[in-house]
């Protein structure tokens, strides 16, 4: 199939510019993504999901391989590459409002138009009423809705989700899974949808949300398996299934004993 992205054998080693020390991130990662699917990538701390999700973004390049979106090799960031980020990445000084207009700022959009979409997706997010406030006046669960929505302000064809509800507490974490589905299509025609990738330690969560599941094994990260995950859409009804729990169970089967090892390597 075409897909919205591709990555041929890539590989990523950072260089210490005080030591020389090298340091493989990845090795050899390859997978093809559809323009209307939703992969997660998960794995042990340290093997380099970060890492990959950065490269896709255009915010690092490959030292070896190469990523391609829509056919073209990524040479730096893309507004069609929409990121968000685990620390909300908000402007403090700007109101929500303020925040969500900063893309369509750039882009040169007028007044009136920058007034509109602001308003259009801080009601879409469950912000309104809110568009006067600050970053520090608004719970975690509000900020990574600011977040969200600053990003879905600019209309990207592909957002690249980066551990974006790791910082907000377990409940507040599953409404704003479904919060995320339901922005993204899940009760919609599969052609109507974004491509979404989304870096997550929570396995749990990678299975509720995605299409398939990318695993990564220890560093040098590599992929250890691409699970599918079968489960009817919209998943709201399939949070608790047996269904989901085994395919949660078998992707942890995977990485159980390099995860263990990665916080034994963490504390040395």
């Amino acid at each position: 199939m075409t897909g919205k992205i591709e990555a041929r054998a890539v590989s990523k080693v950072y260089v210490s510019s005080r030591t020389g020390e090298r340091v493989e991130a990845l090795r050899d990662v390859s997978f093809t993504m559809g323009a209307n699917e939703f992969v997660a990538i998960v794995g042990p701390s340290g093997c380099g999901k970060s890492t990959l999700l950065s490269l896709i973004a255009g915010f690092a390049r490959p030292s070896g391989g190469a990523i391609l979106v829509d056919g073209v090799p990524v040479e730096g960031p893309d507004p069609r590459r929409g990121v968000m980020f685990q620390d909300y990445a908000l402007f403090p000084w700007r109101t929500v409002a303020g925040n969500v207009e900063f893309g369509p700022l750039a882009r040169g959009a007028g007044a009136a138009e920058r007034a509109a979409i602001s308003r259009r997706y801080i009601e879409m997010v469950g912000l309104a009423g809110f568009e006067s406030r600050y970053p520090h006046e608004l719970s975690g669960g509000m900020r990574q809705r600011c977040a969200l929505a600053r990003l879905l302000a600019n209309e990207p064809e592909l957002w690249l989700l980066d551990e974006p509800l790791a910082a907000v507490d377990l409940q507040t974490r599953n409404i704003l899974q479904d919060e995320l589905l339901r922005l993204w299509g899940d009760e919609r025609e599969r052609a109507t949808r974004r491509a979404v990738l989304l870096v997550t330690h929570g396995i749990d969560e990678a299975v509720y949300l995605a299409d398939r599941v990318i695993v990564l094994g220890r560093r040098p990260g590599q992929i250890k398996e691409i699970v599918p995950i079968d489960l009817p859409r919209p998943r709201r009804a399939h949070r608790s299934s047996a269904a989901l729990g085994a395919l949660v169970e078998h992707i942890w089967s995977l990485i159980r004993d390099e995860a263990a090892q990665a916080i034994v390597d963490e504390t040395r």
